[in-house]
């Protein structure tokens, strides 16, 4: 197999040819991956009798945590759309923060929700939000999905309990109470800087598609609500799988053991809460909902299924680069540069998240190796943890699946996902690790660092 700087190589030629079919070429984003997954393993020196194996283990065990996750997802925001809570919790927003700060209402309300709820589970279930405010005032939909992704992104890679930042906190040794709270400090401004006013640079200088502003501007009558919904019952319907999801949360720090855990973590299940929610919408929506029901599952299920298969697809290529080594080359590397250490944590993690496609890999390695020196770097544990979980903000790319996650429901183009997610995420990251030097130098009076 391929070993050594050759590896980073092929990692770069296979993000430029899987570019080049996508946006050169116009293949189909599902046949790109599977393709350039291949062709990248043959490259690297998998023996070929187990390049088929990488490819659809990568593949099924991807659709494991977001397969359902997706199906359910599509659907509920058909109930939610033809209903019309969405656009009832659009004036609520539009409300509170005005048209011109509706973007950054929605990258804190991502911020909010992607404590306790998955990134993914999230931005699934708020991804009509972000068509309905666009609509409303006129901005750009690129804007308020950066300001979205960024938002739960960030809370996802530096707020426990969230798995990625509860492991750093642990191989830190760092207090779990002053590391969320500090972690909170951080994010906010990581937020509104990488979604909201960079979403809002962007969106000013990408033009939505045509196919986007049709469909944006002319609902069919068929979608026109029998009676209007409430505001109340809006944001319950919004807020119930969120609230389901936050049972799974509270039973694994507070109730551990005994039948009340057990019932309480199975509601909790990101699919089993989704799917609650979707039977409760057909119950409690019904009297809103002019469209015959097989005409909304016939619909979401004709969306959900390619963004099934490109969000595998995207997994499979993720996993030929994970199973490449490296992850292990990069991290031998750089364990020689003499780089300050917050930095080097940093970079650390931004190099695993790019490489790698995962936020919680890049977070559960970096802290792994770098945790237990802190004492003895002479450093604070909890802004070490916090400039690890700030390198596992950004730069998303293709080998990611919530790439492929932000660009499907999102509705964008190859590159405007690029532009918006990936330099959106990569420009928090950076905002947050000043965040953390910005700390370091209170660090003699502010409690624990």
């Amino acid at each position: 197999m391929v070993e050594g700087n050759l590896l980073i190589v092929i990692f770069i030629l296979s993000l430029a040819a899987l570019f080049f079919m996508i946006l050169k070429l116009k293949v189909e984003p599902f046949l790109s991956l599977i393709g350039v997954a291949l062709v990248t393993a043959l490259a690297i020196g998998f023996p070929l009798a187990e390049i088929p194996k990488i490819v659809t283990t990568g593949f099924g065990n991807t659709l494991t945590g977001v397969g359902i996750l997706i199906g359910l997802g599509v659907i509920f925001g058909q109930f939610l759309g033809v209903s019309g809570a969405i656009e009832k919790i659009a004036q609520a927003v539009l409300r509170v923060f005005g048209a011109k700060r509706s973007a950054a209402g929605l990258s804190l309300t991502g911020v909010a929700v992607s404590i306790p709820v998955f990134f993914d589970a999230a931005f699934v279930i708020l991804s009509g939000l972000v068509r309905s405010l666009s609509r409303r005032t006129g901005i750009s939909i690129v804007t308020f999905v950066t300001a979205l992704g960024i938002g739960l992104i960030v809370s996802h890679s530096m707020i426990a309990p969230t798995p990625g930042p509860l492991v750093v906190a642990e191989n830190t040794g760092s207090d779990l109470g002053l590391f969320i709270l500090y972690g909170i400090i951080c994010a906010i401004p990581a937020a509104l800087v990488g979604g909201y006013l960079y979403g809002t640079f962007i969106g000013k200088r990408i033009k939505p598609t045509v196919e986007e502003d049709v469909e944006e501007e002319t609902p069919t009558e068929d979608t026109t609500p029998r009676k209007e919904i409430s505001t109340g019952l809006s944001f319950f319907m919004l807020g119930l799988p969120i609230i389901l999801i936050l049972l799974n949360t509270v039973t694994k720090l507070w109730i551990t053991e005994g039948p009340l855990s057990n019932i309480l973590g199975f509601i909790g299940d990101k699919n089993v809460a989704l799917f609650i929610s979707v039977i409760v919408a057909l119950i409690v929506l019904r009297p809103y909902i002019k469209v015959p029901y097989s005409e909304l599952y016939n619909e979401a299920i004709n969306s959900a299924g390619m963004i099934i298969l490109v969000t595998g697809a995207g997994g499979a290529f993720g996993a030929v680069i994970n199973q490449s080594g490296i992850g292990d080359y990069l991290i031998s590397t750089m364990q020689g540069w003499s780089i300050p250490v917050f930095l080097l944590a940093f970079i650390f993690s931004q190099i695993l998240r790019a490489s790698l496609g995962s936020a919680t890999v890049a977070l559960v390695t970096t802290s792994t190796i770098m945790g237990p020196m802190a004492l003895e770097l002479g450093v604070s544990p909890i802004l070490l943890g916090l400039a690890i979980c700030s390198g596992a903000i950004g730069l998303s790319l293709p080998n990611d699946s919530g790439f492929w996650v932000v660009n499907r429901f999102g509705r964008l183009t190859i590159p405007q996902t690029i532009q918006a997610w990936s330099i959106g995420g990569f420009i928090a990251g950076l905002t947050a690790l000043t965040m953390v030097y910005i700390l370091s130098i209170f660090s003699g009076i502010l409690p624990g660092l």
